[in-house]
């Protein structure tokens, strides 16, 4: 492994949950791409290998497989740009390399404004799913071929074609990329791919009210029942560049576990607004919650905390 790979490998590794350096040329961690699994938090099932003197990363989830640039450029485009620009500087980009040369013009991408698939709520399986849920089937579309749809955006998904509900990610009314969520309990929950550089990974970014309390939440269905909310679709990311600049943060409630406990920790440290479930609420996530008849809304509202007060509630709260 070269220098510059092991540096740009330390610089992301902050963003990597639960990474670790299993020897020198291997590391592990939850994949960012899929989020791994939801039910099991200690799942890490994303690798970053050697392949001679190049790394690659590959999922055993979701079966992702890319060159570490490639990587680069999904999890964070600012970065990899920075890579590809010092490995150009170095004489190892180009044809026979696994790094393409640098691009030093730029030009305003061209976007999708509509998406071509039936709403979910007229396909009757995903419409009974969404309803069970209380979810408006009308949000979402639904596709018979999901892999087939992402890589006709240009994309290249090499996974097990499946059905999956489609969740729609716009940005300033353009379509830039989608989550989809699996019918089939056999397959991944979610996968998440975006069709252009630089765009949010966010559901929601265009409904909301910026210069009032934005609460982002977990998962985009979660974010559904509260107003003025967003989800973000992967981990967790800077949504003040988007021009939310009053977050409220929404974690599932699951005091016990570290991953969700750290992150709330980490919240507070930073002096954001962070949603402490009180006692009363037994419920995983905001849409068990909805299910068992809880008004969510004024829950997150009247448990809001910051600073010192945010630290009172969270410590009672956590079980670990």
């Amino acid at each position: 492994m070269n220098l510059i790979d092991s540096k740009y490998i330390g610089l992301v590794s902050s963003r990597l949950i639960k990474f670790k350096r299993v020897k020198s040329d291997l590391y592990n961690f939850r994949c960012p791409i899929c989020g791994d699994s939801k039910k099991n938090r200690t799942k890490t099932r994303g690798y970053l290998y050697t392949v001679k003197a190049d790394v690659n990363y590959r999922c055993h989830n979701c079966g992702a497989s890319m060159t570490f640039s490639n990587f680069l450029k999904e999890i964070d485009p600012v970065v990899h740009k920075q890579y590809v620009f010092e490995r150009f500087k170095q004489g190892t980009t180009g044809r026979g390399t696994v790094v393409e040369e640098p691009k030093f013009t730029f030009e305003q991408p061209i976007f999708n404004t509509t998406i071509d698939l039936p709403l979910a709520s007229t396909v009757e399986s995903s419409r009974v799913y969404l309803e069970k849920r209380k979810l408006d089937p009308t949000k979402f579309y639904y596709a018979e071929r999901f892999v087939e749809y992402v890589n006709s955006h240009n994309q290249r998904m090499d996974v097990k074609e499946h059905p999956r509900i489609i969740i729609p990610l716009y940005y300033e009314k353009k379509l830039v990329g989608v989550q989809g969520r699996a019918l089939d309990s056999n397959s991944v929950k979610y996968i998440t791919t975006i069709f252009y550089d630089d765009a949010p990974k966010i559901y929601g970014l265009d409904s909301i009210r910026r210069g009032a309390p934005v609460f982002v939440t977990e998962g985009p269905f979660d974010s559904t029942f509260i107003s003025n909310s967003i989800a973000l679709c992967g981990a967790d990311g800077d949504v003040r560049k988007w021009g939310v600049s009053t977050p409220v943060w929404v974690y599932d409630n699951e005091p016990r576990s570290k991953e969700i406990t750290e992150r709330i920790s980490k919240t507070i440290a930073r002096g954001d607004s962070v949603v402490i479930w009180p006692s009363n609420i037994h419920e995983k996530d905001i849409n068990d919650m909805v299910l068992a008849g809880h008004d969510v809304q004024s829950i997150v509202e009247s448990n809001t905390y910051d600073g010192l007060e945010a630290n009172l509630n969270f410590t009672t709260w956590k079980k670990i």
